[in-house]
């Protein structure tokens, strides 16, 4: 299952996406060194299972708000998990005290600029919204 929704991110961050549909890319800063992460590691950082990226720098990830279309593919892409699953997830995190969620932001534009402005967040965004000032993720499928 893992598996196939690996395959599944995959092609959904590297292809042309259908016409007029929005495309998911996950970005970075521009100054950030991070240029491609598996998709486990994403999905560890957006589910608070790490707060570092792979070469040991901090890492915060930044969310689009509750029931945004977007962030629902995210979630059910990468987590393979409903909204719903998501609520439960994250109301167990708290609960325990083990993580709370990402920071919500009001749009891609709003996510672009707070990641761009720091080389230690991470976010996902229309691919439409991209700018030089951050650079998609290339997320990889380990073979």
């Amino acid at each position: 299952m893992r598996i196939l929704l690996m395959n599944m991110l995959a092609c959904l961050l590297l292809s042309s996406g259908m016409a007029g549909a929005a495309e998911l890319v996950v970005i970075v800063s521009a100054r950030s060194p991070v240029s491609a992460l598996r998709p486990d590691q994403v999905t560890d950082i957006f589910l608070a299972q790490t707060g570092r990226f792979p070469d040991g720098e901090p890492a915060v990830a930044l969310d689009l708000p509750l029931g945004s279309p977007l962030r629902n593919e995210f979630y059910s892409v990468m987590a393979g998990k409903s909204p719903a699953l998501m609520k439960a997830y994250w109301t167990k995190m708290v609960f325990t005290g083990r993580g709370q969620p990402p920071r919500e932001l009001a749009s891609s534009a709003a996510v672009r600029k707070m990641v761009a402005d720091n080389p230690s967040m991470i976010g996902y965004i229309d691919r439409a919204a991209l700018d030089a000032s951050v650079k998609a993720v290339t997320v990889q499928v380990a073979r």
